[in-house]
Order: structure tokens, then C-alpha cells, then sequence
């Protein structure tokens, strides 16, 4: 699944991880997260993340 990070304070949301500090649990994908949602870290909404640039395959 898509990771995403935050254009404040570059935390990146990993959905295989989830995030323990807000309780969501591993799988779940950013898009399912709910609407208000927040940066564990910086608490920025949603909206201030974007799609994490995966590294390509060699």
C-alpha cells in the first residue's frame, strides 16, 4: 500500500505499520482514514499529506 508523509514534519504514514498514537490499526490505508484524522507528530490535518515517493526497482 501507498505510504504518505507530512509536507510539515516529513512523518510518513506507513498503513503496513498503522498509527498506534491515533489507534489505527496495520492495513489500514490512508484513504480509509478518517476525516479528521491527524499527524501523530506535528498534528497537521489530512490534507497536509502527500503520496511518499516509493523507490523504483531495480
Amino acid at each position: 500500500m501507498q505510504r504518505w508523509i507530512c509536507t510539515i514534519c516529513r512523518h510518513v504514514y506507513d498503513p503496513d505499520e498503522g498509527d498506534p498514537i491515533n489507534d489505527v490499526p496495520p492495513d489500514i490505508s490512508f484513504e480509509e482514514l478518517l476525516p479528521d484524522w491527524h499527524c501523530p507528530v506535528c498534528k497537521a490535518a489530512k490534507s497536509f499529506f502527500e503520496p511518499y515517493p516509493e523507490e523504483p526497482e531495480r
